[in-house]
């Protein structure tokens, strides 16, 4: 992943050092167990903890020098950590494969990585709920296929987007636990060389389930789901960033990303305040959105075991992490920055005049016995001319001009049909079930 679109601690859990403790923990938790049933000596478990306990640098030029010669990853680690153990250290890796060390490894690093995102759902989740309480009441238009509909408020709005994550974190906790499974079970997943109570042992030792049934691989059906569950999670985030960047346009300006001191838009024109940010997201999202079919496609290995899928997750388990973590992070800062204009929101909901009540002066008027049919067309003739008169007519005043309307409804009657407080009276239930 390029930096630009990295944070630090995501980062380490990819790095190669990290990769290589990881490798480390699982060989010599095994080496433990085994030792725990007599297969290997204690000293040699012992003689690679107590290598641990000095804290090594973990050579990482070191080891690739050595699988540029093996061509092979797992062999040019154990050669290595051999080199600094010595002698016992040929107890290491008894009765397993390189699947066992990779995919346990790699779901080390995928709940390490979730914890981290599962951070920045939380502190996103603070920031949509701060923003949406703050604007609970705020009147604003809604809007269906971009035309306008019915009055809304800015917090339902918000929200609608809490209660989106909040989904998306649910799913993420449940990744989580399907993607955390040791296999200790040796080559084609048969314990043929290897004790379960090995699997068992490593896969307490480092937060794990047990795999119930591997092959020589952990099955990707669980990785599938995972990296689904970041691209449903990479949508929401589009979802919001691609709100804020409608109510940005110059044509509706209800809300805008913070612009800060010194900051330009273009190099070329002077005034521009570009929602640079939620356009970014949407790319982000674009991503890792792309790192779902390769994981559906690495469902299908053959037989028992091959590596098609290995390279394929080389890319996405770092890139669509970092990227996920980062996305996450920047539409933190958009939200809790966002700047929110109610005057401006006020002025579009004025601007069509009055359109925006229609169905409450329909419903009257069935209400008053007119037919739903003839009700629907005395409103929409009326509307329409406030629409054609781009909302330099008054909705209200037409109604009250047309004897069809006033047959059966009062002055005050219409008027009241125009009362914005009328659409928010259910607001508070909304945020109890959102919100609780």
């Amino acid at each position: 992943m390029i930096p630009r679109y990295s944070r630090p601690d995501m980062v380490k859990i990819w790095e190669p050092e990290n990769r290589f403790r990881i490798w480390f923990e699982i060989e010599a938790h095994a080496t433990d167990a085994l030792a725990q049933i007599g297969v290997v000596p204690a000293s040699a478990a012992q003689a690679l903890w107590t290598w641990w306990a000095t804290n090594p640098v973990i050579d990482v030029a070191a080891i690739d020098a050595i699988e540029a010669v093996t061509k092979h990853d797992v062999i040019a680690f154990l050669t290595w950590v051999a080199e600094q153990v010595g002698e016992e250290a040929r107890f290491m890796h008894q009765g397993m494969t390189s699947s066992d060390v990779l995919d346990t490894c790699l779901a080390v690093q995928l709940t390490q990585a979730t914890d981290l995102l599962l951070a920045d759902m939380d502190a996103l989740l603070a920031a949509i709920k701060n923003r949406a309480m703050e604007h609970k009441f705020t009147p604003t238009i809604g809007r269906s296929h971009g035309i306008h509909a019915e009055p809304i408020t800015f917090g339902m709005k918000l929200a609608q987007a809490y209660a989106e994550f909040s989904r998306g974190r649910a799913r993420l906790v449940a990744a989580r636990a399907e993607i955390a499974t040791c296999a200790i079970s040796g080559a084609v997943g048969t314990f043929a060389n290897i004790d379960p109570k090995i699997e068992a042992h490593v896969a307490a030792k480092l937060g794990l389930a047990v795999e119930p049934v591997s092959t020589q691989v952990i099955p990707r059906d669980r990785h599938a789901m995972y990296f689904a569950t970041l691209g449903v999670i990479a949508s929401s985030i589009e979802r919001l960033a691609t709100e804020v960047r409608h109510l940005q346009r110059t044509e509706v300006l209800e809300a805008e990303e913070y612009f800060a001191l010194g900051q330009k838009g273009s190099s070329a024109m002077p005034h521009k305040r570009n929602p640079i940010l939620t356009e970014n997201l949407t790319g982000l999202a674009r991503m890792v959105r792309g790192y779902v079919t390769p994981a559906l496609e690495n469902v299908a290995l053959w037989h028992e075991r091959d590596i098609s899928h290995s390279s394929v997750e080389r890319y996405i388990g770092p890139d669509a992490t970092i990227t996920l973590d980062f996305a996450l992070g920047r539409l933190t800062g958009v939200i809790d920055k966002l700047l929110i204009y109610p005057d401006r929101m006020q002025k579009n909901l004025d601007r069509m005049g009055g359109l925006v009540h229609s169905q409450r002066v329909l419903l009257a008027l069935t209400q008053a016995g007119i037919s739903r049919e003839d009700s629907y067309r005395i409103v929409q003739r009326n509307a329409m001319k406030v629409w054609e008169s781009d909302g330099a007519e008054s909705l209200m005043e037409l109604l009250k001009a047309d004897p069809d309307v006033t047959a059966k409804m009062t002055a005050t009657e219409i008027e009241d049909r125009f009362n914005l407080d009328y659409h928010f009276k259910h607001i508070d239930t909304v945020f109890d079930r959102v919100f609780g």
